[in-house]
């Protein structure tokens, strides 16, 4: 690093496909950043509902940069951006975030006083969600259900960025290059940059409010991919996946044998209504909300069981039928989409 932190001009790649209210949010945030010293560099990646009027509602405001290209995927728009860059360190939010008024101050704060080449930052629901992206939000950053598999305040892994609040120097990306187009994309980076001898950290004051899916049905295709993804970065990185990773499907098949088995012993169901009960309780007290507590077990259940359903379903077929990452299964995961 030939440069102080306390100099970087951070750019803020994001790309956008059909969002244009919620890239309003997004800009409405940066606006309101308490450290000026970044840019945004927005890559449209073919919409057919283009974000440009929203752009340029914000482009006295901001410093900003407008790309539209082609359709492509997520990975290759933020590589057009990178690109298209001027920053000394390079930051990816999704467009469906806001970004908290101290961001860009907290991370310029937390390289300053530990640099790493690499961070990731968590995510949280900000007060204006919807409950059903409250209670996703909750699910899917619960120790209870994989919050520890995606480095949560207790971790079972080892720490993985997600390209929802990620970012690193252009150091890294001389000399690792860019994401792949691939689903777990921020995972296949990580592991890039670890097995390139760059450092990670996790940044916990670098949080951003994060929407994620308001509907249950797409929730459940993205989760499902996830589990589906998890066995190609196997294939991808031997030895990659560790016992934590099975746990959504090991409680996929447990779970199902306890509703069998209660047709024989009605007992048996009474680890999954214990589990069940502490997802509500914890939930409640996570959101202060019995409503959005009760909406979370839901949301729970779908992440567990889509993401284990994932999982199992390309395990069987990319490794005990040895099928690999062959070109079917591959527009089957970018259908998840």
């Amino acid at each position: 690093m030939s440069k102080d932190p306390k100099d970087f001009l951070f750019s803020i790649i994001v790309p956008v496909y059909n969002r244009p209210d919620e890239v309003a949010d997004l800009l409405e945030s940066l606006v309101h950043q308490t450290d000026r010293g970044f840019e945004i560099v927005l890559v449209e990646d073919g919409s057919t509902v283009r974000c440009d009027t929203r752009a340029e509602e914000y482009a006295s405001r901001l410093r900003m940069k407008y790309f539209y290209k082609e359709n492509e995927g997520r990975s290759p728009a933020r590589n057009y951006g990178i690109d298209r860059s001027d920053g000394d360190y390079l930051v990816f939010v999704d467009s469906d975030c806001i970004l908290p008024p101290d961001y860009i101050a907290q991370l310029r704060k937390c390289l300053s006083e530990n640099y790493h080449d690499c961070f990731g930052g968590p995510d949280a629901a900000h007060e204006s969600f919807t409950d059903t992206q409250k209670a996703i939000n909750y699910s899917m950053t619960s120790f209870l259900t994989t919050g520890g598999i995606r480095g949560g305040k207790v971790q079972l892994e080892k720490f993985v960025p997600r390209t929802f609040n990620t970012g690193f120097s252009r150091e890294v990306y001389s000399k690792v290059g860019g994401f792949r187009e691939m689903f777990s994309e921020d995972i296949d980076m990580s592991t890039r940059i670890r097995l390139a001898g760059f450092s990670i950290a996790l940044f916990r004051p670098v949080r951003v409010f994060h929407k994620r899916r308001v509907d249950l049905k797409k929730f459940w295709r993205q989760v499902h991919v996830f589990g589906m993804s998890r066995i190609t970065l196997q294939l991808l990185y031997p030895g990659s996946m560790k016992l934590v990773h099975w746990l959504p499907a090991l409680f996929v098949i447990f779970s199902l044998a306890m509703v069998v088995g209660a047709f024989f012993r009605k007992w048996m169901l009474i680890p999954l209504a214990v589990y069940i009960l502490a997802v509500w309780v914890v939930g409640m007290i996570c959101t202060r909300s019995v409503k959005i507590g009760s909406l979370g077990v839901v949301t729970s259940l779908i992440q567990l069981y889509g993401y284990g359903t994932g999982f199992i379903r390309s395990y069987v077929w990319k490794i005990l039928l040895r099928h690999g990452r062959d070109e079917a299964q591959e527009r089957e995961m970018r259908r998840g989409k």
